[in-house]
């Protein structure tokens, strides 16, 4: 008797270390490994989504692409190869002359190189009725020369007369093949 229950024992014992063996070196490997492709399973279905409803967008994406290439046209077009600051200066001054803007000052300031393009910070100060400068930065915008106005100050009248004294720091550029 007591042989067969050491035998019992013994196939329990045996039994027992091939399943520990099995779950051990068989089971728990496997079911990382299934883990695993399933988490990448799901990134790519997740990134498949996204790519679908990115691909919705996209027409979307190519009419605003449209849209800012019309917007900004030919940009190297607008910045000229001759730097030709006084001419560009006495266009800005006849736009406030036609504006009737008074007190007019017109400062270009240090010139500025990069790469590819050269700048140079202006000074516009002026007074006139708030429609009157509004109609001079359309006409600055109507220029075909590239400008970025870096600050505008409005400041009223001191005798509230409906007059605004205007004060700009704008850019004007030019590429850097000029001489």
């Amino acid at each position: 008797m007591f042989f067969r229950k050491r035998q019992q024992i013994t196939i329990f014992i045996a039994a027992g270390a091939i399943i520990g063996g099995f779950v051990l070196f068989r089971y728990l490997p496997l079911h990382k490994k299934i883990k695993a492709v399933r988490q990448i399973k799901a990134a790519q279905t997740l990134a498949i989504t996204k790519g679908a409803a990115d691909s919705i967008k996209l027409p979307i994406f190519e009419e605003q692409v449209r849209n800012l290439q019309k917007t900004v046209g030919n940009f190297e077009a607008n910045i000229p190869a001759q730097r030709s600051l006084g001419v560009f200066l006495q266009r800005i001054t006849n736009l406030m002359n036609e504006y009737d803007l008074t007190e007019q000052v017109i400062a270009p300031e240090g010139e500025k190189e990069a790469d590819e393009l050269h700048c140079i910070p202006v000074k516009m100060q002026c007074k006139g009725q708030l429609a009157q400068l509004f109609a001079f930065y359309k006409g600055l915008r109507g220029l075909d020369r590239l400008i970025r106005i870096e600050r505008v100050k409005l400041e009223n009248d001191e005798r509230f007369s409906g007059e605004v004294n205007m004060e700009t720091k704008a850019i004007i550029y030019y590429g850097a093949k000029a001489g």
